[in-house]
């Protein structure tokens, strides 16, 4: 099955929530993707919210792909993933981010972004993630250690029996613009990119190894 997530506002600001609940029973296979970008606007004040929980029983599949969020000068949000796993579940995230839209002459120069990722399986926490942009974006993204000036990001978060095997095809997607490791489990990618195309042109068949061949949703291409 495949779920198409919609956002009726059309975009998130200052004191904003979302909540997003997902649960696969066992022996399912379920795509979360969302209709379009979120756009994180400019905040007067608050910070906008954005927490999803997934549930994954034995022998179910979740691939969690929503399409980029794009956050605008000024603008600030919280965001939280929290994923629990059935012993024989597998699972498959990708979450990107655009520092606004290079094509539309945009720009995120400050902000907040705070990005929270735990993922359990049988209750064991297996992977756990921080990421914290605040105050000056824009120079702290000239950073060598953050994104050398590359406004587009993207992680992708793989666990289950064919992870490993993936590990080869993955970095040839890749290549120069990131990198991609296996380890206890798990298959993490991180890649970067001077706009959101480019960013793109990487996503999509990096996802598409991912998921053992078969393309990302149609949505992603509308």
């Amino acid at each position: 099955m495949e779920a198409i997530l919609i956002n009726t506002s059309g975009g998130l600001t200052g004191g904003d929530v979302i909540d997003w609940s997902v649960a696969a029973a066992a022996s399912t296979r379920l795509s979360v993707t969302t209709q379009a970008n979120e756009k994180i606007y400019k905040a007067s004040s608050g910070t906008a919210s954005v927490s999803t929980h997934i549930t994954v029983d034995d022998n179910a599949s979740v691939h969690w792909l929503p399409q980029e969020t794009i956050l605008f000068d000024q603008s600030s949000l919280n965001r939280r993933l929290d994923v629990d796993l059935a012993e024989s579940a597998e699972f498959l995230a990708v979450e990107a981010v655009l520092l606004g839209r290079r094509a539309m002459g945009e720009a995120v120069v400050n902000g907040f972004f705070r990005d929270r990722w735990r993922v359990r399986r049988n209750g064991q926490l297996i992977h756990a993630e921080e990421m914290r942009f605040e105050g000056e974006i824009a120079q702290m993204a000239q950073a060598a250690a953050v994104l050398s000036g590359q406004v587009a990001f993207a992680t992708l978060f793989h666990t289950g029996p064919l992870s490993e095997s993936m590990l080869p095809k993955l970095r040839e997607c890749i290549r120069n613009a990131g990198g991609a490791s296996y380890w206890n489990g798990k298959l993490i990618a991180r890649i970067a990119a001077p706009t959101g195309f480019e960013l793109r042109k990487i996503l999509v068949p990096a996802i598409s190894v991912l998921r053992n061949g078969a393309p990302v949703p149609k949505v992603w291409h509308i």
